[in-house]
């Protein structure tokens, strides 16, 4: 048996980003580990096991190429429209917000986040499969 523990992002500065966790997301650093070359700092919800390990390897000074295989990470809501709305006032990049229907059913109500350094985060309006 096993179970989701993490998902690793790469980033360029470990402050802008764990500001920008915690303020779109509401993330806290649950551990930070040192390292010669490299910090792994752990972030999660306090009502959720899983974590966003950020890591951040010293001496870079450029930006990440994330490519064309990263997809995103998703985080569900209460209310979509209120944090569509506070992304917004917070000045943090957010698309339309959408809406997906599989036939006539909404399967999803939702946008997108961009953090500081260009990784995308789906918010995701809960209920549904996405409780």
């Amino acid at each position: 048996m096993s179970k989701p523990v993490h998902a690793m992002i790469r980033v360029l500065e470990e402050a802008r980003a764990r500001d920008y966790y915690d303020r779109a997301f509401g993330l806290a650093v649950s551990d930070r580990f040192d390292f010669p070359d490299f910090t792994l700092v752990y972030l999660r919800d306090p009502n959720s096991p899983f974590e966003l390990e950020l890591t951040v390897n010293k001496g870079r000074d450029k930006p990440y190429d994330l490519g064309d295989g990263y997809g995103h990470i998703a985080f569900v809501v209460d209310d979509v429209e209120a944090e569509h709305a506070r992304h917004r006032r917070e000045g943090f990049t957010a698309t339309d917000l959408k809406t997906l229907k599989h036939g006539e059913a909404v399967l999803a109500r939702f946008f997108f986040a961009t953090d500081p350094d260009g990784y995308k985060i789906e918010v995701i309006q809960r209920g549904g499969r996405f409780a």
